[in-house]
């Protein structure tokens, strides 16, 4: 005699694997034909949080070291506001992934 099936076979489950979003940094370049108020003024308009005070800091930073992370985040967030910068005449690096 056979005994009977219970009906329970091997479930298997599945496993999550998450992934980061990638992130990025919007990097300016220093150059010799934008003012310092011509970046301030791109940074407070393009950069969400950007407050004057902390853009003509990040302008300085750009003149005396020859540039400055004026942003972090997602990718794609980051290839907006490096277009948008960009699309404003500053000089941008390429985006950098962290």
């Amino acid at each position: 005699m056979t005994s009977p099936s219970t009906g329970k076979g091997l479930l298997l489950e599945k496993t999550k694997v998450s992934k980061r979003y990638p992130e990025a940094r919007v990097i300016v370049l220093n150059d010799d034909f934008n003012t310092y108020e011509h970046v301030v003024k791109c940074l407070t308009k393009i950069i969400p949080g950007m407050n004057e005070e902390k853009a003509w800091k990040l302008a300085r930073r750009i003149d005396t070291e020859g540039y400055a992370i004026v942003w972090c985040g997602p990718l794609e967030q980051a290839e907006l506001y490096h277009q948008q910068l960009l699309s404003e005449g500053l000089t941008m690096a390429p985006i950098e992934r962290t």
